[in-house]
């Protein structure tokens, strides 16, 4: 076989490999919002602590980062993707034992965690096994976690009405235990990670560099926007009158586009130099997405929705695209994106709460979305600083503290 044949084999089972994780990321979270009125039916819960089940997960996904480098010193990067894809199958399983609310926080708490040690630790297991295919293969992965979300909101009703909504949840355990099985027999399938991290980039080493608050701030509130959307668009079509199936096919519809700006937007940001063009093109559909859907939502609501999806959907993924950039060293750029998005989720974890808070007090979603508005049209004055030039001074300082 010849290597670029063998190159092109590994590159292939890397994105398969990645896809199968990534479809396990979102569904513990998105399978929820569909089922916010059949929980309330059973559960005594207010929005208040139905925010409370997508808080704690991306809480937890902003703790276990700073958690993560000294597992995967203890476990080797391998190990820690195993453990975090049994960690998800177990918390999603735990719905069949209908322990009510607190299995509810439970099963939030256990998916969190899972899905922190994967979202720390793969991209630098992307950046070593793609190399220069790096934005290509982030954009799948991103393609993959948004496509779970998309699933698990289209099928978790349906399958609601059939094994109850408590069965339905657990079902999205399935996915992960498949996930964990090929990752246990990938050695056919892609390069052998670096089991142990050369790099030494600690949380105070990182802190003194303005750069790193810079894009941990970036990445925060966007993804902020990310797990509002996640949590409140269902229930915001269902308290206007939609049925829960069709306020569920809302979500599905805004991730299918999520999923392809995921592709779309690191493919385009692959063959241009400045990242800038990219990043203000998908926060500018964001930011007229959630101003219709705070102002009309019932006129434009698939339109609304179309715009949220294509433009946090491109979001992400270039969020931690240009996270990367800035050092060249797989194992320093997987850490450096871990600290990140520590940072990062602890920022996001607010928001469904806030929005559940707002809703309680206020009556209604729309509030939220238009504050949302406001904050990514912030964003785009934050993007203006991620300019080639200042990428490589920041780099730099980021370089000089991976050596320090």
């Amino acid at each position: 076989m010849s290597l670029s044949s063998s190159s092109s084999r590994r590159l292939f089972g890397t994105c398969l490999l990645v896809i199968l994780i990534g479809l396990n990321l979102r569904p513990s979270m998105a399978a929820l919002g569909p089922l916010v009125e059949a929980i309330r039916a059973d559960v005594a819960i207010t929005f208040t602590q139905i925010a409370l089940l997508t808080t704690l997960p991306v809480l937890a996904m902003g703790l276990g980062c700073f958690v993560n480098a000294v597992l995967v010193r203890r476990l080797g990067m391998s190990g820690v993707i195993a453990l975090a894809l049994a960690a998800i199958a177990l918390a999603d399983a735990l719905h069949w034992l209908g322990l009510g609310k607190a299995g509810l926080m439970i099963s939030a708490l256990g998916a969190g965690i899972g899905i922190a040690f994967i979202q720390a630790t793969l991209p630098g297991i992307i950046k070593h096994a793609a190399g220069v295919k790096t934005p290509l293969v982030m954009g799948l992965y991103i393609a993959a976690i948004m496509g779970g979300a998309a699933l698990a909101s289209f099928l978790t009703p349906a399958l609601s009405h059939w094994i109850g909504w408590e069965g339905s949840l657990a079902l999205w355990s399935v996915p992960a235990v498949v996930a964990l099985a090929v990752w246990l027999g990938r050695r056919a399938l892609m390069p052998a990670p670096p089991e142990r991290s050369s790099a030494r980039l600690s949380l105070r080493q990182v802190a003194r560099v303005p750069r790193f608050w810079a894009l941990a701030t970036f990445f925060g509130l966007g993804t902020a926007g990310y797990t509002c959307v996640l949590a409140w668009v269902p229930p915001t079509f269902t308290s206007l009158g939609w049925p829960p199936t069709q306020a569920g096919l809302a979500l599905s519809w805004l991730t299918v586009l999520e999923v392809i700006a995921g592709l779309l937007f690191p493919a385009l940001a692959q063959r241009m130099g400045d990242r800038r063009p990219v990043l203000f093109t998908v926060l500018g559909l964001a930011v007229a997405g959630f101003l219709l859907l705070g102002l009309m939502p019932q006129a434009t609501g698939w339109l609304a929705t179309a715009l949220i999806g294509l433009g946090i959907g491109g979001l992400f993924p270039m969020s931690l695209i240009i996270t990367m950039d800035h050092l060249d060293d797989p194992a320093a750029a997987g850490q450096l994106t871990a600290w990140v998005q520590g940072i990062g989720y602890v920022i996001a974890s607010l928001s469904p709460l806030v929005a559940g808070v707002m809703k309680d007090a206020l009556g209604g979603f729309q509030p939220a979305w238009l504050v949302l508005g406001g904050v990514f049209l912030g964003l785009m004055g934050l993007a203006l600083r991620f300019d080639n030039d200042r990428v490589a001074r920041r780099a730099h300082s980021l370089g000089a503290a991976v050596a320090a």
